[in-house]
Formats: structure tokens, C-alpha cells, sequence
């Protein structure tokens, strides 16, 4: 399980505009994603994949193409990340990963 946290430098109709440009189908791999608003009034990313590898995956094929697309191709740069040590999870979701 890869779980990290991001406060990025958008607004709410830009995040939801990146939203429709990724599309309704499912992220391979993605297992939660969380967009939440922070006291400042910014935007945070809390996520959780089934791996690392998944997560970059998701970004080479959609997100980032979807960001780009939504900057006109000026992407104002990746968000700092800080990266979570997974210790224990529970709940329905976490039933369909591979414990591997």
C-alpha cells in the first residue's frame, strides 16, 4: 500500500476541471482519493494506492495528461508530496488489496 498527501496550488473549478479530464473511469490501482479543503482555504490530496507503482502509472496516463490539459500546457509544476508509512488500515476498501 503507497499513501501520500499533497496541498496543491489550485482552486476548486480548476480541480474540478482536471476531474472531467480524467474521466469516469476508475484509476487502475487507486484505491481512495480524497480532495479536501484546508483552514487557509486551499485544496489537499490525501490518496492511497495498492502500490507505488500504480500510483506512477496513474499519473504518466492520466492525471498529469489531464493537468497539462487543464494548464493549456503550462503546468505550474508538481506539488510537494509527503509520502505516508502505511501502519495499519482497515475498512471495506482495504479488503481488495493483495496483502503482498
Amino acid at each position: 500500500m503507497y499513501a501520500y498527501i499533497q496541498d496543491v496550488p489550485i482552486d476548486q473549478p480548476t480541480y474540478e476541471r482536471i476531474v472531467e479530464l480524467i474521466g469516469d473511469e476508475p484509476l487502475e490501482g487507486s484505491l481512495l482519493h480524497l480532495c479536501v479543503r484546508r483552514e487557509d482555504g486551499g485544496l489537499r490530496y490525501i490518496d492511497v494506492w495498492e502500490s507505488e507503482t500504480a500510483c506512477t502509472r496513474a499519473f504518466t496516463e492520466r492525471i498529469h495528461p489531464a493537468v497539462d490539459a487543464a494548464f493549456d500546457g503550462l503546468r505550474p509544476g508538481e506539488p510537494s508530496t509527503t509520502h505516508l508509512e502505511v501502519v495499519h488500515a482497515s475498512g471495506a476498501l482495504t479488503a481488495m488489496v493483495d496483502p503482498r
